[in-house]
C-alpha cells in the first residue's frame, strides 16, 4: 500500500468516525509538522499549539479534503499558514528572546553531524547557530516561510509551491531574496 492511499484510507475511516484512524493520522504527522512549526516561530508552547490547531482544523475539514493533491501538501499548508498568521501578530522585537528558547531547538535537525566534536567546537557551533537562527528570525514572514520549508524541511520548490499555494517562480525569487537578506544579516556576524 503506498503512502498516498494508507493517508487516504486513513482520512475515509476518520470520516466514518473511527477516531484511532484519526489519531494514526496525527501519528504520522504530528513531529514533522512541530519540527517546520518550531523553527518558524523558535517557540516551543507557539509550536505544539500550531500542530494542535492544524490537526483541529484537519479534522472538522476531513470532507473537503481533494483527494486529486498529497495529504501531506494539505497538512503542510495548513500548518505552516497558522504559523505565518502567527508571525504576523508578533510586534516586531529584535531582542533576545530566541535565545532563552534556543536550547529547545538543539535536536538532531539542527546539529552537524560528526565524529570529532570538542566542547570548543559544540561552543563555536552552538554560537552560530545561534546567530543564524537570529537571522532567520528577522525574515519577514513570506521569506521566512519558504526559507524554512527548503532549507530545515528539505522540500523541494515544487513542494514548496504545492504547499504555499504559489508558482514555482515566485518560490524561487523568495528562496533568492530569502538568501540575500541573510547573507547580508549575516555577513558581518560570521
Amino acid at each position: 500500500m503506498t503512502l498516498k492511499s494508507l493517508e487516504a484510507n486513513l482520512l475515509r475511516m476518520s470520516l466514518k468516525g473511527d477516531q484511532r484512524a484519526f489519531a494514526e493520522l496525527v501519528g504520522m504527522y504530528q513531529d514533522k509538522l512541530y519540527h517546520m512549526a518550531y523553527r518558524m516561530l523558535y517557540n516551543r508552547q507557539e509550536a505544539e499549539d500550531v500542530v494542535q490547531e492544524t490537526f483541529l482544523r484537519v479534522y472538522k475539514n476531513m470532507e473537503r479534503y481533494d483527494e486529486s493533491q498529497k495529504f501531506s501538501t494539505w497538512i503542510y499548508r495548513i500548518a505552516t499558514n497558522l504559523s505565518i498568521d502567527r508571525l504576523r501578530k508578533r510586534k516586531p522585537s529584535y531582542s533576545l528572546d530566541a535565545e532563552s528558547n534556543d536550547h529547545e531547538g538543539l535536536d538532531g535537525y539542527s546539529m552537524i553531524p560528526s565524529d570529532d566534536r570538542t566542547p570548543e567546537s559544540e561552543l563555536v557551533l552552538s554560537e552560530t547557530q545561534r546567530t543564524i537562527h537570529q537571522a532567520i528570525e528577522t525574515l519577514p514572514p513570506k521569506y521566512k516561510s519558504v526559507m524554512v520549508l527548503r532549507y530545515l524541511q528539505d522540500m523541494s520548490l515544487q513542494e514548496i509551491g504545492e504547499v504555499l499555494d504559489m508558482p514555482v517562480t515566485t518560490v524561487k525569487t523568495r528562496v533568492h531574496r530569502g538568501r540575500e537578506f541573510l547573507r547580508k544579516r549575516l555577513e558581518h556576524k560570521l
